[in-house]
């Protein structure tokens, strides 16, 4: 059984630090300091929030939204109620 959450993030490039910055909505925000150039950004966000989940980079990946600031995260070998315990819930 393949499991695999996904989450909804609204990324803001070029911030002054890398960090998840809690629930917008439905969205979870996260900073990166990495440019939209040539997927930089979108590498640093899976980074970001793999680290806050403690698990490998290469367990994230970015399911929609490559070039949009609306991206969602397919988490690879995590639940969706694994990633609520350690990120909280969406406001929604």
């Amino acid at each position: 059984m393949n499991v695999a959450a996904r989450i909804a993030v609204h990324v803001t490039p070029r911030a002054t630090r890398d960090e998840v910055g809690g629930w917008r909505g439905t969205e979870l925000a996260v900073r990166v300091t990495a440019p939209p150039d040539e997927g930089r950004a979108n590498e640093a966000v899976c980074k970001v929030v793999a680290r806050a989940l403690g698990i490998p980079k290469s367990s994230v990946t970015v399911q929609r939204g490559q070039t949009s600031r609306h991206k969602l995260l397919r988490i690879e070998g995590r639940t969706a109620e694994e990633v609520r315990a350690v990120l909280g819930a969406p406001d929604a």
